[in-house]
Order: C-alpha cells, then structure tokens, then sequence
C-alpha cells in the first residue's frame, strides 16, 4: 500500500507522508545542508562518541587520543561522502540505491533486510538504555513500563518523518552539548588543566591504531547508510561540507571532552561520569541524546524493509506504517529483555553493512556498469525503467568481506568494519574491470515513476 487510493478503499497518504521510500526526493523536498547536519551532529555528538572518547582516554595519552580520533574520523568522512554524494545525486536511500550499483532487485532486497533487522534490534536494545535513564528518574515505575512508553513514543515521532526528527535535533542536540558543558567547566575548575592535558592513560595502554579502529567502528555503520539522510540535501557540495563539519566536530567535541573527563574523575564508566558531573541533569540529556540517535535506527530500518517488500512482492508498503509495525515490535521485545541475548548476532550483522558501502561505491564511481540507467533516469526524476534481478558475483563477494571482516576482528587484526568495507571494494572493482560482474537478467522495475505497475496493483489490492 503505497498510500493512494486503490481498489479496495483505505487511507490516502501523500508521498511526502511517506518520505519517498522508493521514489526520488524531488527538488522541493530538499533542505539546507545545516538543517541535515544537525541530524548527523545529533548522531555523532552522543553518548556513543562520548563513551569512545572516555575508552581512548584509558587506553592513550592526550595526544595519542587526539591522533586516534583524527585518522577515525578520516576513515568515517571518506565513507560518509562517498555514499552521500550517490545519495544525494539520485536522491535515493542505500537500500533502493543498492538495486543498481551492485546488487541488482535481490541482492537489494537482501541488503534491505539485513539493515532493517540490525537496526531496529540496536532500537530495542537502545530503548531499553532509555528506559533504564527514565528508571534511574523514577524507580518506582518498572523498566519494561518505560520500555514500552518510550518506544511506542520514538515509534510515533519516527511515523512523522524527516520533518519532525529535524526538530528533536534542534532541542535535543543542544541540550546534550549544555549538559557536556556544565560538565567540562564544572570539573576543569576543579583540576589543574596542565595535568589533566599530560595525565597518562588509566587503564590498559593501547595503540594509535587501535584507538582509531574504535573511533572508525563506534559510527560506520551510520556512515553506510548516510544516503538516506543525505538523500534530502540540495547537492553534493552539501554533502561535503555536512560529513566534515558533522563528523569532525562530533567526533573531537564529544570524544576529546570526554577524554578529558574521564583524565579528570579517574573513571572509565561514561555514564556515571555524567551523573558524578551533571546528576539529575545529566541522565535526562543522556535520555536525550539516546532519542537523537535512536530515531535514526527505527528510520532506516523502515526505509530497508519497505525496499524489501517491494523488490521481493511488488507490494508497496507505506514506510509510515512499516514504522509502526517495526517499532511496535522492536518495543516489544525490549519490554521483555530478549533483545539483550541478541547483542553477538547484532555485532555480526554490524561487520556485514560496511562491504555495502564498498561495493556501492565501486560500482557508482568506478566500475559504472549501470550508472547510465540511473544518469538517464535522473533527468527525468524517475527511476530507471528496468534493473538488475540478481548479480550473483556482488553477493559472493558481499559474503566473503563480510566473512574476513568478522575473523579479523575476532582475530584482532585492524577493525573488522573497515577491513570488510576495504576488501568489498577492491574485489568488486578487479572482477568488475575483469567483466565478471553480470546480472542474470534485466527485469521491469515495480516503480519505475513512483507508480505501481498493474502487477503491484493488484498485489496492493
């Protein structure tokens, strides 16, 4: 159902409503690139890069942690433009992107599914840290109670779309920066700033590259799926200057603080550093800060799904109510603590995105095999008319890095996210040269204008 009216009655719902989750975001759907990099901002500068930075600080000096999170951050620009320029050329999210800079209708489909269940389980499990802060607020009230209200709450306002998780940007970004704030001035004031600058680590001393390794695998993930955010800029240039700004501040502000910090109070428990600093204060923009990044779980796991269903059944599923579907369930099972056993089988599917980015960027740049149909077909805001149905060589090739990224980083040589991504793309681009990268066959895209074919129709019906 893609929200017009058919055969059979029942609501109707704007594309907008939907947030062209199959279709090309038009020109006037567009917006200013500071209104994106909020959102991004909003990712990076939170409890995650927090933690990363207080980990760099028990394992490095100042300066080695500085090091660490410039060649990191690096390493997650590169991934984040490349991608986010394809996605804001073709104003398309990865899922439905992937259909033809690699992966072909199920090869898409596939990657759409693998998306939709890694991040709406990380939605689950983040929730239940939102309901342990609301807990920590009010202990007389039962997790899974703020389990439940918290989710279905993230679950309504994700429903909304872009345009209103840019607002919980504009209020929850600042705040947590407020927060960090009060907690840096508050503490420094307390401590002689040339000792904390020369503090030697805490904990067990690490490497460089081992600090940056953390840095680059606490956000590739969402560097991977940047196009479905990228997707609502204006250009390319955007693009750019979103990802350095974004990035490059995220990553220093919330990590170096949090360095510092953890030099300051002799801890390497983020959280408790926060409450120690900022108390009551502290645990409600932590709360916060969760939402920031948590919306984005619930958005694109919605986004993955939808592509799923429809390159698979021809079923086009309004991305509104794949929402509430998804986030109903993800709720469900944080409510009742299963999501906690599935953090392994997370992290495995986690090391499986990056040899997307790869590929996608291989294929889009260089390769090139079906970015005619998609230059052709930009003219004309429209999809191509055909695709790719399978290409078994970019699966074989998905699974092998996704595979080598996994035992690297069991194996402790580099970080497995970046491994993968590196050897997905240098496969592709050989075996693409070679021309051993084919589809199976061309088939008719289900929505080649953002209308449903008869066979779509009458499966919508």
């Amino acid at each position: 159902m893609d929200g017009r009216q058919v055969d059979g009655g029942g609501p109707t719902v704007t594309p907008q409503g939907d947030d062209y989750a199959l279709q090309r975001v038009p020109a006037e759907a567009r917006y200013g690139w500071w209104s994106v990099a909020l959102n991004i901002f909003g990712q990076l500068s939170d409890i995650i890069t927090f933690i990363t930075g207080v980990a760099l600080g028990a394992g490095l000096s100042f300066w080695g942690a500085f090091w660490a999170l410039t060649l990191g951050s690096v390493v997650l620009e590169l991934v984040a433009v490349f991608v986010g320029i394809a996605g804001v050329r073709e104003g398309l999210s990865i899922s439905v992107l992937a259909r033809w800079t690699g992966f072909g209708r199920y090869g898409s489909a596939l990657m759409g599914l693998i998306i939709s269940v890694s991040l709406i389980g990380w939605f689950g499990i983040q929730n239940g840290v939102f309901a342990e802060g609301m807990t920590a607020l009010v202990p007389n009230v039962d997790p899974w109670v703020w389990s439940l209200a918290t989710g279905l709450l993230m679950t309504l306002l994700v429903m909304y779309g872009f345009r209103a998780m840019r607002w919980v940007a504009f209020i929850a970004v600042p705040a947590f920066q407020v927060v960090i704030a009060y907690s840096v001035i508050t503490q420094f004031a307390q401590h002689d700033l040339g000792s904390v600058f020369s503090s030697s680590p805490m904990g067990e001393p690490i490497t460089i590259a081992a600090g940056a390794t953390i840095v680059a695998g606490s956000y590739m993930a969402g560097a991977v799926i940047t196009p479905d955010i990228a997707r609502f800029n204006r250009g390319p240039k955007d693009v750019v200057k979103q990802s350095i700004v974004s990035i490059t501040l995220g990553q220093y502000v919330m990590g170096l603080i949090g360095v510092l910090l953890a030099y300051a109070i002799k801890g390497e428990d983020a959280v408790s550093i926060l409450v120690t600093t900022a108390g009551v204060v502290g645990v409600v923009t932590l709360i916060a800060a969760v939402v920031k990044i948590n919306d984005w779980n619930l958005y694109s796991s919605s986004l993955g799904i939808v592509n799923a269903i429809a390159t698979l059944t021809g079923v086009r599923v309004n991305r509104t109510w794949a929402t509430l579907g998804i986030g109903i369930l993800g709720t469900a099972l944080s409510a009742v603590g299963i999501l906690d056993s599935f953090t392994d089988f997370l992290t495995v599917l986690g090391v499986s995105l990056p040899p997307i980015a790869g590929i996608v960027v291989a294929e889009y740049y260089l390769v090139r095999r079906w970015r005619g149909q998609l230059d052709e077909s930009r003219v004309r805001g429209e999809l191509p008319a055909t695709e790719p149905e399978l290409v078994p060589a970019t699966l074989v090739i998905w699974a092998a890095a996704a595979v080598f990224g996994w035992w690297s980083d069991q194996a402790g040589i580099g970080v497995g996210s970046l491994n993968s991504l590196l050897l997905a793309g240098l496969l592709y681009f050989g075996l693409g040269k070679l021309g051993w990268v084919r589809e199976t066959r061309e088939v008719p895209v289900h929505t080649s204008t953002g209308e449903e074919d008869p066979a779509c129709e009458s499966a919508s019906t």
